[in-house]
């Protein structure tokens, strides 16, 4: 077990650790995050839309080029005529789209394809920033839990040597004894299960930023947290269904959507193009003959029957443009629900982090006059072991409950859609240098 510790605070300090603080675990994060990256690349792909939706408005030019071998023979009266020769010819078509509804509207559906491929990656920003400082506070968590442990383990090895020297001496009864043993095998078990968490919240956090985490700063002790401004939870809910990513998205595939419909609708609109074309024939049998075009046009395409292909995927897209309108309402209720979690995550976890400040100084105070009524006989043993205890689960419950309030303001963020460097860089300044 104590090599175990010993691997695990080595581990901390390690000289190729790199995350000193939550800022520098936030950079080494962007630059090494695989979901990112992933994020980063479909937004490079997502801008494309926007260019492809562009073509069918642009002219499209093509080349034709084609060699023919001909072998034909004439019969008449006076005889037959053989001819073999090879004839070539190329031409050139430019066709220019005048009114192709059906066009324009799947333009105006690559720029908002474009648009919701910028806001997914928002919420990847967002994703990152959340998953970051919730891996760097459970590796601060684990840390705080294994030294509670440590010192729990401590002072039951103290308390089990002092119950086998009383029972010795006839003060105690062996009862004192097997308590204090029962206690410090737990206090054991519990710090080799505290070393073992540690040590995944560390490689947690090395997932995502693609290096070994060494030892983090961790909060100030005695730093006031403060309440989310503005300081009313109506107000976060409305720019939660407003401003939120998750809703950004839904509306703009709404907007697709409705788009989808115009253009399958559109496939019963006739279709007008500027065509004009330029060819070469070239034909060497049996005399040389060359002959060169060009033309110029406006063609005209009415569609009269599809056999019901267009009303089909018109009433689809429809169907389909109901369907974004429901997770678009979706979205706005499951935003304002995250908003209105992350407020009392950190109203409440202001308070909770309170009361166990003053659980500490109570619980400390708890054991120090235990141990004093144990030297003077008006204690035993286990009310000795019971406030050791109760004092390592309090520092524990202050710990979790200090890192889990500062990841409930950084949710609240996201939740209005407003998370980003500035709000690390803040609670970045609280941690200890």
């Amino acid at each position: 077990m104590k090599r175990l510790l010993a691997v695990c605070i080595a581990g901390l300090f390690s000289a190729g650790a790199m995350a000193a603080d939550l800022m520098q675990a936030y950079q080494d994060a962007l630059a090494n995050d695989a979901r990112l990256a992933a994020a980063r690349a479909e937004l490079e792909a997502g801008r494309e839309r926007v260019v492809q939706g562009r073509a069918g408005l642009l002219p499209q030019i093509g080349l034709s080029a084609n060699t023919t071998w001909n072998d034909s023979e004439l019969r008449s009266t006076s005889g037959s005529l053989e001819r073999s020769y090879n004839s070539n010819g190329y031409g050139v078509q430019l066709t220019q789209p005048l009114f192709r509804w059906q066009n324009w509207v799947q333009y105006k559906q690559g720029e908002l394809q474009t648009a919701l491929s910028e806001t997914q990656f928002g919420i990847a920003r967002q994703d990152l920033v959340l998953r970051v400082a919730e891996a760097y506070f459970n590796v601060l968590i684990a840390q705080d839990a294994l030294a509670a442990v440590d010192q729990l383990r401590a002072a039951a090895a103290e308390q089990l040597e002092l119950a086998r020297t009383s029972f010795e001496v006839g003060t105690v009864t062996i009862t004192d004894v097997h308590e204090a043993q029962s206690r410090f095998d737990l206090a054991s078990a519990q710090e080799i299960a505290a070393a073992n968490q540690l040590e995944v919240a560390r490689q947690t956090l090395a997932q995502i930023i693609g290096k070994e985490p060494g030892g983090l700063s961790g909060l100030r002790e005695g730093v006031a947290l403060q309440r989310p401004q503005p300081d009313n939870i109506a107000d976060w809910v409305a720019a939660a269904e407003s401003g939120s990513f998750g809703v950004q998205a839904r509306q703009l595939a709404r907007e697709i959507a409705v788009r989808e419909v115009e253009r399958q609708r559109a496939g019963h609109l006739p279709t007008i193009d500027v065509v004009a074309s330029h060819g070469v024939n070239h034909r060497p049998q049996p005399s040389t003959d060359r002959a060169e075009a060009s033309a110029i046009g406006v063609q005209l395409n009415m569609p009269l029957y599809a056999g019901g292909r267009v009303s089909s995927v018109t009433r689809e897209a429809a169907a389909l443009r109901v369907k974004a309108d429901a997770e678009l309402d979706d979205a706005r209720r499951s935003a304002a629900l995250a908003a209105r979690q992350a407020w009392l995550g950190v109203t409440s976890g202001m308070a909770q982090v309170r009361a166990l400040e003053a659980a500490r100084v109570s619980s400390t105070s708890a054991l120090e006059a235990n141990k004093l009524g144990y030297e003077v006989g008006v204690r035993i043993n286990i009310d000795v072991l019971n406030a050791q205890t109760q004092l390592a689960d309090t520092l524990q419950q202050l710990s979790r409950a200090r890192y889990d309030t500062l990841l409930a303001q950084l949710r609240l963020k996201a939740a209005a859609g407003t998370l980003g460097e500035d709000d690390v860089q803040a609670i970045n300044a609280l941690l200890a240098p």
